[in-house]
């Protein structure tokens, strides 16, 4: 063989390699995340998902590639950061909570769909029902809205002597309205007064941390919201040093010191949203999976938080606890 083919048959083979790396790489299916949250008060739940994938027979880095999209409770990047993902293009996209399940579901009707959210999905546009959702979208119904008055009767039988309850919600929030006035119809059966907090900021929350001793509320409710979720750490501190028994939406608060949470097992959830989308990669349609909703919900108490409060937990509470933080 002369120099000059040697050469031009080195150069192509080398050319190739890279090209058939690229063909190989491409060939890994992409899910994309998108979450209105920050990753730091997220990391939990991210590590469930990517336990449903593992459960499924993914690995991340492997067999299938993640891109994540946060929106750090800015709402209103979620329908850029969902168009970038179809563009990308990825396989699956998985959103988290609500504004960001909206936001993907304006971005494509192609690309398959797993949610996790707190509200009905039927009653939001997600889906036509729940056992048949139609379309490309499904996904994991968290209810987190419609235990506002649970959570306010939990409290109540921690704190009884608390007449006037500090509900703390974010009116960017699409189940703003739906948590207060799930709140206020039990606040009437309970004898308690209600004060609603809007807080979309940090600037309102300071201004909320900042009340009057006089005014103080003797008990607060923190309604699920992915902007108080990244507050956690201050609410939990303001709340001690204040001696204000609070209410939380996640085991997470109290695991971090918090009082008592009540809610769903949200790992739980996002470990099957991680499921669902291994399903459709390997060819299911999200029309075929219907939305399913939680079957056990928790109820967190920190005991240590309640000494600091100088409260006596009820044994009847202590026996419906699901978990006692000691």
């Amino acid at each position: 063989m002369r120099r000059r083919e040697f050469i031009t048959l080195l150069g192509g083979a080398a050319a190739a390699w890279p090209l058939a790396a690229r063909a190989q790489q491409s060939a890994r299916p992409v899910i994309g995340f998108l979450h209105q949250g920050a990753p730091e008060t997220n990391k939990e739940f991210i590590a469930a998902f990517r336990q449903g994938l593992r459960q499924s027979g993914y690995l991340e880095g492997q067999n299938v590639t993640l891109e994540f999209h946060w929106a750090e409770a800015r709402y209103d990047r979620l329908p850029g950061l969902a168009a970038d993902l179809v563009r990308r293009p990825v396989d699956v996209m998985v959103a988290a909570y609500l504004p960001a399940a909206l936001a993907a579901k304006s971005a494509t009707g192609a690309i398959p769909t797993v949610f996790v959210i707190g509200s009905d999905p039927v009653e939001v546009g997600l889906v036509a029902s729940l056992n048949r959702p139609t379309g490309n979208v499904t996904g994991i119904m968290i209810l987190h809205a419609t235990l506002g008055a649970k959570r306010l009767e939990l409290l109540h039988e921690l704190a009884p002597a608390a007449n006037i309850i500090a509900l703390l919600v974010n009116p960017a929030n699409r189940n703003a309205e739906i948590i207060i006035k799930d709140v206020q119809t039990a606040a009437l059966t309970l004898g308690q007064k209600v004060q609603t907090f809007n807080i979309s900021s940090d600037r309102d929350l300071e201004a909320f941390f900042a009340t009057p001793m006089q005014q103080r509320p003797g008990a607060l409710l923190v309604s699920p919201d992915t902007f108080l979720q990244g507050r956690r750490h201050q609410l939990i501190a303001w709340a001690g040093r204040q001696g204000v028994p609070t209410m939380y939406y996640q085991r997470e608060f109290v695991a971090a010191g918090g009082l008592i949470s009540y809610g769903p097992i949200e790992k739980d959830s996002f470990r099957l949203a991680g499921i669902y989308a291994a399903r459709i990669l390997k060819g299911e349609k999200p029309a075929s999976l219907p939305v399913m909703q939680p079957t056990k919900f928790e109820l967190v108490i920190n005991l240590a938080a309640a000494k600091a409060l100088g409260l006596d937990v009820p044994t009847k509470l202590l026996a419906l606890a699901d978990e006692v933080i000691e």
